[in-house]
């Protein structure tokens, strides 16, 4: 055995025999076995390695037939390992009397699929299997290569168990029990009719290695070149590792996307770009802006005739109203307190009509409140207070491991409070952002209320925002 070397035989280096165990020393292969490629899906494998595994096992076949070891006995595809040339060695020849003298009914189903049936119903069987039963064991593998599966699997449907195929084989029936060989077009018949040649019952009218690598070779005009089969798989390896690259690109581009619009949601985007590039973001004072503050009306008696469940539900299909609303203006929605609302223009984006898009946003809101239909109560008209307050406030991130972009200052105080002393289904102003308005080209309809004690505050002229100049 040490004087047997070929490109196609894995080198066998030694054994080192002591009392109930054997180690045995051959070259390695890096790749593993044939069998874990073939199962393996994720490496791709075009036809010319299909035909470079194929001619490897012939070659170190028939080798192997033609040296003093004469023939394998245990020709399996976990027994043909590849190397990191991708060349496939065939390996466990010539080691059959480590194995002792038995019948092939007792080893393991499993490995008996590649058994020849005259080996199978032969109860003292050769130690070292014959010639004739190893291109038996190779037509096996062939369906291996083709169909990149596990023997007998290539014909789909339903899968019998080793012990049923094998007794199946052992039975010899008429026509003989073989995998099945579907054609398609990626497959080459000629090949299929290779794999039916090896595995004919008659053990005498199978073909010799000499026979089947002529075959072999007229139909691929010649010798097939390993190297440059090597070389186009590395590019294929290469342009599959680049789209596979590609797409978890596309893929972590998308869930970056979904991580900053849930952070635009709960930030300006601003603040949210600046946080992510681990900046801090310092309070900021805005000399102008515009505040909405609402809340609903007798929210906790509603809250104490429903379920939590029905408060849930009741409540988001209300601020998805509002939000879709606040979508179509220069505004940024602070928060959600319970049944209160709050949002600001002018911060943190600065500009000059924040007045009035809070103006035309509060009264869009106001028309969709008294169209709206609670789930669970369509026969309670849904009443809200609506405060409105412009002037300077502070604006800063307050917090870290759950961050809320806060306002602060009287400006946030008045708004509050000329919401809840509002009348249901109106729009409560202050003086100042009645001024605001006043100045702004849209034209407002908006009516005086007159003084009235705010806490806090003492007497405050206030005003109502009916609506817009040309609007009934």
């Amino acid at each position: 055995m040490r004087a047997i070397t070929h490109d196609n035989l894995c080198l066998f280096v030694g054994l080192c025999n002591e009392p109930c165990h054997v180690s045995v020393l051959t070259k390695f292969c890096l790749r593993g076995s044939l069998q874990d490629i073939l199962n393996n899906h994720d490496i791709k494998l075009d036809d010319n390695f299909k035909r470079s595994f194929i001619c490897d096992c012939i070659q170190g076949l028939d080798y192997l037939h033609k040296s003093p070891i004469k023939s394998h006995g245990r020709m399996r595809s976990n027994n043909c390992l590849v190397d990191s040339r991708w060349v496939v060695k065939l390996s466990a020849w010539g080691l059959a009397c480590l194995h002792g003298v038995k019948g092939y009914d007792s080893e393991e189903e499993r490995w008996l699929l590649w058994t020849a049936p005259e080996l199978l119903n032969n109860p003292n069987p050769p130690q070292n299997g014959t010639p004739l039963a190893d291109i038996y064991s190779l037509g096996i593998i062939f369906q291996e290569i083709l169909y990149r599966c596990l023997p007998y699997q290539s014909g789909g449907g339903v899968h019998l168990s080793a012990v049923e195929i094998v007794t199946r084989v052992k039975n010899l029936e008429s026509p003989p029990f073989r995998p099945k060989l579907p054609e398609n077009q990626q497959i080459d018949v000629r090949y299929l009719e290779l794999a039916r040649d090896c595995w004919r019952e008659d053990k005498n009218t199978r073909p010799l290695t000499a026979r089947l690598q002529a075959k072999f070779n007229s139909f691929n005009k010649g010798k097939i070149n390993i190297m440059d089969n090597m070389l186009k798989m590395m590019e294929k390896y290469a342009n599959n590792l680049e789209e596979i690259i590609g797409e978890r690109t596309r893929q972590l581009e998308e869930e970056k996307k979904k991580a900053d619009m849930l952070l635009y949601r709960m930030l300006p985007a601003s603040v949210a770009d600046s946080l992510k590039l681990g900046l801090h973001i310092n309070p900021e004072i805005y000399k102008e802006s515009s505040i909405y503050f609402s809340d609903i009306v007798s929210f906790t008696t509603l809250a104490s005739e429903s379920t939590p469940m029905e408060v849930v539900d009741f409540l988001n299909d209300l601020w998805t109203t509002f939000d879709d609303i606040i979508d179509k203006y220069n505004v940024y929605k602070v928060e959600t307190i319970g049944d209160a609302y709050l949002v600001v223009s002018g911060v943190p984006k600065v500009h000059s009509r924040h007045a009035p898009e809070i103006a035309n946003m509060s009264l869009d809101i106001l028309a969709a409140v008294k169209t709206f239909k609670i789930r669970h109560r369509p026969d309670r008209q849904l009443k809200i207070r609506i405060g409105m307050h412009s002037g300077p406030v502070v604006a800063g991130v307050v917090g870290q491991t759950m961050p809320r972009y806060c306002l602060f200052g009287d400006t946030v105080n008045t708004a509050s409070r000329m919401e809840s002393h509002g009348v249901p289904l109106k729009i409560h102003i202050s003086e100042a952002a009645y001024k605001f308005l006043l100045n702004a080209p849209d034209g407002y309809i908006m009516e005086l209320r007159g003084e009235i004690e705010i806490k806090g505050k003492g007497l405050q002229l206030t005003y109502f925002l009916e609506g817009r100049n040309g609007e009934k």
